[in-house]
């Protein structure tokens, strides 16, 4: 290890401060942190350091500038008056120059540089208070402020993106623990014995120069035991504080996070029977063969009678292989389901692990009292859906058997992933990289308590950018980069998840996701697919700091984005609306024109033209080349296809890169959203028909296929739009397929906001438009079919974007045509895994049966897909579909989805 060299400068820093040495009591200290030199100047941060060398000061003019500096964290600057509390000053110069692309979205100002003879200084400088200064003649201070520090740090120690071991490495008769913390003033790693005891031992950590980084080595291996590190830094309007802080690198914990915990995660009592050997189903060889069923692990077993109770809700449950839930993935797993994808599994900032409250709601259908009870409990309760990173890298304790051992947690998650494998699935895991729990000095903030500053995206002030919800990560900075790299690696590497899918993915730069995909491929040995969230807002819209990981911008990248275009086209509307025009917004499958609400009537046929091509495109996989013939008579390719807020419709290079999908855990479920859209008087079997034209729509298309759990059996959350945080009322799923929880009560009010009393009505007609059981059985059964469908014929995911032009052909297009039927022929000649010369789907939407003719398929002889004629397929009415081949022409019944296939 390469040690600091102590220069008067450093040695004056590093021994200035009386507190150094972490006493072994301030590692059970019960407040988290210790003020060690209090200070209550606080400054904005409107200056930011572009390198090692340079910074900027926008708006700034021309003038005499210095750079004061403090061990203790003591400055005082007041305009008007004399600097206060500092050890010394640099002055800096005028520097003219450009600045560099990764700071493009700074505003003008003037840009400063360092004095050669101060560069071997800044290092040991950037561990205390930094206040850059512009002074009046007189030396009294004109203005004031701190400085962003990413870009210096990232500068000075570029080595820390190859530092191989951060956090505990336990190895026989040796435990190793690094910690990154260039800006500390000191760090001690405090050991415990266990996960609630007192601690056992104090350990000074040495300061590596080169990379910023902190290290311990206690002779004897720690594994099994728990630990947290003393961090001593500098904090804007405290002082100089000691935070007692756990590891950003933590790969377990005990209850709440309170402990990290030391493990070698290869080590044998570790490893669950069986874990060395399982291994992922091969039904992916290529993305497009992704069929994806979205759940949350607390949802999947804790309504479920069938599971001990001990085990409901918790990782466990998924061993119970004749349980209710577990039946039904396998069900889906042997009509084509391929992938499970669970909702957040890391450790969750937002969930209680002990003692967490359990509300038992009851009441009207359209009652009140439920909705306040969750939002009573809300913060107390077992439930979220988990978008909530504490440590990004160790499995979440709520659902763990015993979350006080670190051990349980690891164990049983990896006993869940051989279970899903032996039921058949895949496993992937959502993650969320783009933003933290919570941030600041708070105590489950980890990453600013380490490194203060450094690891979130600040805006023009210097406080944290919050567009995604939450505290912004800055993935464009290189150690955050690093540690969700290193945490997606870890996930592929030690617990064989197989895909991975990224919140706000557009919100962190393209460059990281390629590199992460080049890792996670490396440690599983194959390709890891990546799909995620490529929405284009906040302060990084439209590449203003960096070429975004977002739908345009990863064209070309086969990562794989969420498509809206046909969601939106399907459903009606748009997620943001609210009010009568959410309502009023009626979708191509539940009644745009040909079916209108009380509100809906104002839409015009050309509406539901526009719906349909863009639900084509959806079927062609957004690929931008492809072409057909739009509603106006022209012969477009997709990426001429104007969608909202100029962007093209088609946006893809290869259908892998798109994510079809009507419905996930965000917004309104698909029964819901058609609940408030199809008029009142529509039938509960005729809505379940609705759900299955969303279902086939999305099975038929090319690209990944996206399911959320329980869009196969109706699932309702009550009309609840954001149920995150209600609690396991409004977020239940009946696997005995009795009840899909409709009209359990009027849903959150807060994050319903003013649409909370527009759905009273429709809650209070509750009986008329919850489904029977035979409904539920109706769609259930109905999705397997569709997923078969889809895994008989690689047709309907075809590999490139060249297979899509050359075999895909939409019919029943152009002004003349029966808007309400989508229709489509695929040449399927000498296609690999094609099974059939060719086929032909076809989605009536409307109430009425349609035929539509294809002058190109006369002669031709097409029966249905034998999957429609097998014993036991579930809708009877698509048998009714037929085919003249004489005309070409087919004849599909009201609201029936049905593939016919070359005989």
């Amino acid at each position: 290890m390469k040690r600091l060299r102590f220069t008067a400068l450093a040695a004056a820093l590093l021994t200035s401060s009386a507190h150094a040495a972490v006493p072994l009591a301030a590692c059970d200290n019960p407040s988290f942190q210790e003020v060690l030199h209090a200070s209550d100047a606080s400054l904005d941060a409107r200056a930011v350091w572009l390198d090692g060398t340079r910074l900027t000061w926008p708006g700034a003019n021309a003038g005499t500038f210095k750079l004061y500096y403090s061990a203790k964290a003591s400055i005082v600057a007041k305009p008007g008056a004399r600097i206060e509390g500092a050890d010394g000053a640099l002055t800096l110069d005028s520097f003219d120059t450009a600045l560099p692309v990764r700071f493009k979205y700074v505003a003008d100002g003037q840009v400063l540089a360092l004095q050669a003879a101060d560069l071997k200084r800044i290092k040991a400088l950037h561990r205390g208070q930094l206040v850059l200064v512009q002074e009046a003649p007189d030396g009294t201070v004109r203005d004031a402020t701190r400085i962003q520090s990413a870009g210096a740090l990232d500068d000075l120690y570029a080595a820390a993106e190859n530092i191989p071991d951060l956090g505990a490495t336990p190895k026989k008769h040796r435990t190793t623990f690094r910690l990154w913390a260039p800006t500390a003033r000191n760090v001690a790693v405090c050991t415990y014995d266990s996960g609630s005891g007192r601690a056992s031992a104090v350990h000074d950590m040495a300061f590596d120069a080169n990379t910023g980084a902190w290290s311990a080595q206690v002779a004897r291996d720690l594994s099994g035991r728990y630990y947290k590190y003393a961090v001593d830094v500098a904090v804007n309007g405290m002082g100089l504080v000691r935070n007692l802080v756990t590891d950003p690198y933590s790969v377990s914990l005990t209850t709440d996070s309170k402990r990290s915990y030391v493990a070698d995660l290869d080590a044998p009592n570790l490893k669950p029977k069986g874990w060395d050997a399982t291994r992922a189903p091969a039904t992916v060889k290529a993305q497009t063969d992704m069929v994806i069923y979205e759940l949350h692990v607390r949802d999947f077993s804790l309504n479920d009678p069938s599971v001990p109770e001990p085990k409901r809700g918790k990782y466990t449950a998924f061993g119970e292989a004749n349980s209710n839930g577990m039946r039904h993935l396998k069900a889906l797993a042997r009509a084509g389901l391929t992938d499970i994808h669970l909702l957040p599994v890391y450790d969750i900032g937002s969930i209680p692990e002990k003692d967490c409250a359990v509300p038992r709601p009851s009441g009207a259908p359209d009652g009140e009292s439920q909705q306040a009870l969750t939002r009573k409990t809300a913060h107390l309760d077992c439930f979220n859906w988990g978008y909530d990173p504490y440590h990004y890298s160790a499995p979440e304790g709520s659902y763990a058997s015993d979350p006080s051992d670190g051990a349980r947690r690891i164990l049983e998650f990896r006993q869940m992933v051989i279970d899903l494998h032996r039921a058949g699935l895949r496993v992937g895991t959502d993650v969320v990289y783009n933003h933290t729990f919570i941030a600041g000095q708070e105590e489950k903030s980890v990453l600013d308590r380490v490194v203060p500053g450094y690891y979130h995206r600040l805006n023009a002030v210097g406080a944290i950018e919050r567009s995604t919800c939450c505290d912004n990560t800055a993935t464009e900075n290189r150690m955050m980069a690093k540690l969700m790299i290193d945490s997606a690696e870890l996930w592929t590497r030690h617990y064989r998840i197989d895909s991975f899918r990224f919140d706000l993915m557009g919100h962190q730069p393209r460059d990281a996701m390629e590199r992460l995909q080049k890792r996670v491929d490396k440690a599983a040995g194959r390709h890891v697919q990546l799909i995620g969230e490529g929405w284009n807002f906040g302060e990084v819209e439209n590449g203003a700091r960096f070429v975004q990981a977002s739908q345009l911008s990863l064209n070309g990248s086969g990562i794989g984005t969420f498509s809206d275009r046909a969601r939106d086209a399907v459903r009606g509307g748009s997620p943001t609306d609210s009010g009568e025009s959410m309502i009023r917004r009626q979708g191509y499958i539940n009644g745009l024109v040909y079916d209108p609400n009380p509100l809906g009537g104002e839409h015009k046929t050309v509406d539901l033209l526009r719906a349909a091509d863009m639900i084509r495109v959806g079927l062609a996989g957004s690929v931008r080349p492809y072409t057909f013939q739009t509603f106006d008579g022209q012969t477009r390719s997709l990426e001429s296809i104007p969608y909202g807020g100029g962007q093209p419709a088609g946006y893809a290079s290869q259908p892998g890169e798109v994510v079809n999908y009507v419905e996930n855990h965000d917004n309104q479920t698909l029964f819901d959203i058609n609940v408030l859209k199809l008029p009142l008087n529509t039938s509960a079997s005729e809505r379940a028909r609705v759900q299955v034209l969303g279902m086939a729509i999305n099975a038929f298309s090319q690209g990944v296929a996206y399911y959320h759990a329980g869009i196969d059996t109706l699932r309702s959350k009550s009309l609840d739009k954001n149920s995150f945080n209600a609690g396991d009322w409004f977020n239940r799923i009946d696997w005995t397929y009795r009840d899909n929880y409709f009209g359990t009560g009027l849903p959150q009010s807060d994050d319903n906001g003013k649409d909370w009393a527009l759905l009273k009505p429709y809650l209070a007609q509750a009986a008329a438009i919850k489904p029977a059981p035979s409904d539920i059985a109706f769609a259930r059964d109905a999705f397997r079919d569709l997923l078969e469908i889809r895994a008989s014929s690689t047709l309907f995911r075809m590999r490139s974007t060249s297979d899509i032009v050359r075999r895909l052909r939409f019919f029943n297009t152009g002004p003349q045509q029966q808007p309400a039927v989508l229709a489509a022929w695929i040449d399927g000649a000498e296609y690999p895994g094609a099974h059939f010369a060719g086929l032909s789907y076809l989605v009536n939407v409307d109430k009425v049966a349609h035929t539509v003719a294809d002058e190109a398929l006369r002669g031709k002889r097409l029966v249905l897909h034998p999957v429609h004629m097998k014993n036991g397929a579930a809708d009877k009415r698509a048998t009714q579909a037929t085919f003249e081949s004489a005309s070409g022409s087919f004849t599909i019944p009201p609201r029936t989805a049905v593939v016919f296939v070359v005989q």
